[in-house]
């Protein structure tokens, strides 16, 4: 084991050692009773002395949804979204091979917001569209070992059709482990059944999430214990089947009940991959090992690709030395899967006060989409094989209505019909549309100009796409591949701005597949006005019908370089606008900080927004949740008041608002 591989994981040091340790640690000393944060528990018996500041011990053994005080802030409330493989983004991604998996630090384990925070510093993950698999990482021997997901993680992961686990982590010896703690988990009752089994179900039910990532590396067990844990393994799978969920075992305990990292699918770990969905397997592995794991999950009658080969990318990131032709080589079909360990460096690797959004979003792309930028041009010299140079993106833009701002899940500042609303600068996931599946693919005869998210300004949210370079040719920018059905009465709208020189927009519709891998969608282009502030065109789609395959914007320079912003794209029929929530109230407060609960209107929402009526009738943005719950910290007079009023909104999926429902706190 490399020692960078736990530094997430070492007891309650690991607060203070995480990048985003600093954002979350204010706010939880100042209000303790009543900011909520993501669960976690141990198996059943707890440490000896006392637990850090900040840190509560707590048994999973003992949990009951109807005792847990923060359940309606941590379940998630978006359903996994299908998704559906559109033709490549260019000839060498592939679909129905390798898969990825990712496994992700969010934040230390005993302090991760169950709602977000008030920084824009944040591991806001975009690229859903290469992921099959998230894992929510972390545990420690001073915190707690089995972690579930908060809500806006899954709720922006559901949205793109990625299913989130949770994590059982039994570490090493050498870092806190106790192998007490592997009993617990692995106990059996009167009848013979394993209890924690059904627990870790019933939490990710009630919590929303899609099962269980379980690594097990405390050493000294024996054969009786690797042969309960495999027993306790079976009847997991069992149990999570039943609801839906899955289970994915990590390459560590091995039959005979020692901890031994095999990097391969062998003898010594086969059973509990048959016991599991999927295995991770340690990065120990060769292309040797890789290929017999191949085939001998196939003599198993499993597929290949339910082995991610780990790929450790927490040091070094896209700079790691990886021997990709072992997983996936470009000349054959792919060996297995892709196990990226911390992939989060694309954030923690920047310097301290150069993690704003924008920095971190570059540096993210190049992680994901290659040195190119450009997934359907691919650099063919970049030692880095980005997943999109061999995975097929997906997409689960399906159904109407469909709307999407743009908004990453964090930002400088929160906008409002192109208006700022609050300059606070923060983050929550569960806000993140649903966003381009493949960035940013440019199909020009000319110079590319630069396509990033941009957060200086947006209509909505936090972010907007900037289109910014000279452009000799026209410029098609692929937003969306969707499967949305076209009627006489489907439209396009179009939300956008000119900020320098001068263009002709087009609206791009394509309602078929293109003719090859990274060629142009067959779009029929659809002019709109543009001009210097924000404008929303609608579009109505005279003369097509069927499916449309693929949405996007064709841009022409007609004087100068351009910089071009797209605030907003809707394709819909019908507006609607939601029902507004009833029972707005305050459930407990304790000087500035307050906790909310509201039950939802009938019909789709989205989401719900947060105002403050200020004094002079101006509201000011708060927050925003999927949640029928939120936390408010820090809320203050001002100008004298004696009461505040605070209004509440339901969010349509076109983004349309209900009447405000209003509750007032005294001061």
């Amino acid at each position: 084991m490399k020692p960078t591989r736990r530094t997430v994981l070492i007891a309650a040091a690991t607060a203070a050692m995480l990048p985003s340790s600093p954002a979350v640690a204010a706010p939880r000393l100042k209000a303790a009773a009543l900011q909520p944060y993501a669960s976690y528990w141990y198996p059943d018996s707890l440490p000896s002395g006392t637990p850090g500041t900040g840190i509560t011990w707590r048994s999973l053994k003992s949990w009951r949804p109807a005792d847990d005080p923060d359940l309606a802030f941590n379940a998630a409330t978006v359903p996994l979204a299908p998704r559906f493989t559109p033709t490549p983004a260019n000839p060498t991604a592939r679909a129905g091979q390798a898969r990825i998996q990712s496994l992700v630090s969010f934040g230390p384990t005993a302090g991760n917001p169950s709602q977000g925070a008030a920084t824009a510093d944040y591991y806001a993950l975009t690229h859903w569209a290469y992921i099959d698999e998230l894992v929510f990482w972390g545990g420690s021997s001073g915190e707690g070992l089995i972690l579930a997901p908060n809500a806006p993680i899954v709720d922006a992961a559901h949205r793109h059709g990625v299913p989130v686990l949770g994590n059982v982590f039994l570490p090493p010896v050498a870092y806190g482990g106790q192998l007490q703690w592997t009993r617990d988990l692995v106990q059996k009752d009167a009848a013979g059944r394993y209890p924690l089994a059904e627990r870790l179900v019933a939490v990710a039910d009630a919590y929303g999430f899609d099962g269980w990532f379980v690594n097990a590396e405390t050493s000294g067990g024996n054969t009786a214990l690797g042969s309960a844990m495999l027993g306790f393994m079976r009847e997991l799978k069992t149990l999570a089947k039943a609801k839906g969920q899955r289970v994915t075992w990590y390459d560590s305990m091995t039959v005979n009940g020692s901890v031994s990292w095999q990097g391969a699918l062998n003898s010594q770990n086969e059973a509990f991959f048959q016991a599991a969905d999927d295995m991770f397997v340690d990065f120990r592995w060769t292309a040797a090992k890789l290929t017999s794991s191949g085939q001998r999950a196939g003599q198993l009658g499993r597929s290949r690709y339910e082995l991610w080969a780990g790929v450790d990318v927490e040091s070094n990131g896209w700079n790691s030395s990886v021997n990709w032709d072992a997983i996936v080589p470009r000349d054959k079909a792919h060996v297995v899967s892709v196990g990226f360990y911390r992939p989060e460096w694309t954030r923690n690797h920047l310097p301290a006060d150069g993690r704003g959004p924008g920095a971190f979003h570059a540096a993210d792309d190049r992680f994901w989409t290659g040195r190119s930028l450009d997934p359907s041009r691919p650099d063919g010299t970049d030692v880095w094989r980005a997943p999109a140079v061999s995975v097929a993106d997906r997409s689960t833009v399906t159904e109407l209505p469909f709307a999407s701002v743009f908004n990453t899940g964090h930002g400088l500042r929160w906008y409002e019909d192109g208006k700022v609303t609050s300059d606070k600068p923060w983050n929550h996931l569960g806000l993140q549309d649903r966003l381009p599946s493949r960035r940013w693919v440019v199909h020009t005869d000319g110079q590319r100009p630069a396509v990033t998210f941009d957060f200086e300004d947006a209509w909505r949210g936090g972010s907007s796409v900037l289109v910014d370079g000279e452009m000799d040719e026209p410029a098609v920018v692929d937003a969306y591949a969707t499967r949305l059905p076209i009627t006489a009465d489907t439209v396009v709208e179009l939300t956008h701005r000119t900020d320098a020189g001068s263009v002709k927009v087009e609206v791009a519709v394509a309602t078929a597949e293109p003719s090859s891998p990274g060629a142009t969608p067959p779009y029929t282009y659809f002019p709109v006005d543009s001009g210097s502030t924000w404008q929303t065109s609608t579009v109505r789609l005279a003369g097509l019908t069927g499916t449309a395959h693929a949405i996007g914007v064709r841009l022409t320079a007609t004087g100068g370089a351009v910089k071009w912003r797209l605030g907003g794209i809707a394709v819909r029929e019908a507006a609607a606008t939601p029902a507004a929530p009833t029972g707005f109230r305050i459930t407990a407060a304790s000087g500035a900080d307050l906790r909310l609960a509201w039950n939802p209107g009938p019909g789709d929402v989205r989401h719900h927004t947060l105002h403050r009526v200020l004094p002079d009738g101006t509201r000011r943005f708060l927050g925003g949740t999927c949640q029928p719950a939120f936390f408010v910290a820090g809320l203050q007079p001002e100008q004298g008041e004696q009461t505040t009023r605070l209004d509440l909104r339901a969010v349509g999926e076109l983004y349309t608002s209900s009447a405000p429902v209003t509750v007032t706190h005294t001061w």
